[in-house]
């Protein structure tokens, strides 16, 4: 299974390194046209509008709906939770519309306020460490949406069918819990495209 990351962008590098150390093959996507060699995409934080940006610049919006019409994961983190929302909170255009969820930007203030702290997540036996860097929160979800951990009782990592976000930076920690996550997600999406 080949994982892909949009290059960007953002913690390229950081994404492609906890990938491989989860036994997985990773791969930088800088062309739309490399999404038809991978099995799975992460979207990583970095400047949100700076990302959305270079999407429509390099034509990565149709392809990269197209990749999740086909029901193949895609895991969105800080910048790409925002980038995947269906709608966002203050009112400015939700960009990919893929997941049914309202995020707010930059909900913990500046860059300054950023911050590391332990969550604790929906199927996970311990705490998991979880790094904010001018992170959105999710302001609303429905019901096709579970919510896997909040903090000070905002939603801030949830899934929906093949889409996978978080509010923080999983890959700046060496805990790669949520990559192994998001492989089994890869390995099920795969057993049922060899199935139909």
């Amino acid at each position: 299974m080949k994982i892909g990351v949009l290059a960007l962008q953002g913690a390229v590098s950081e994404h492609i390194k906890q990938i491989e150390s989860a036994g997985q093959a990773a791969v930088a996507v800088k062309k739309a046209s490399e999404l038809s060699s991978i099995d799975a995409l992460i979207i990583p934080g970095g400047e949100s509008t700076a990302i959305k940006k270079l999407i429509d610049y390099y034509e990565f919006k149709a392809p990269i709906q197209q990749f999740s019409a086909e029901k193949k994961p895609i895991f969105g983190t800080c910048a790409g939770l925002v980038l995947l929302a269906n709608e966002l909170a203050d009112g400015s255009e939700a960009h990919l519309r893929l997941m049914d969820i309202s995020v707010k930007r930059n909900a913990f203030g500046r860059q300054k306020d950023s911050f590391e702290t332990m969550l604790q997540v929906k199927g996970f036996t311990d705490n998991v460490p979880a790094v904010f860097i001018r992170a959105p929160i999710i302001t609303e979800v429905t019901e096709h949406v579970e919510v896997l951990a909040t903090y000070d009782n905002q939603i801030v990592a949830a899934k929906q069918d093949h889409l996978l976000v978080t509010s923080f930076h999983p890959e700046l920690t060496e805990d790669n819990r949520w990559m192994k996550l998001f492989i089994e997600m890869v390995k099920q999406a795969h057993q049922k495209a060899t199935i139909h």
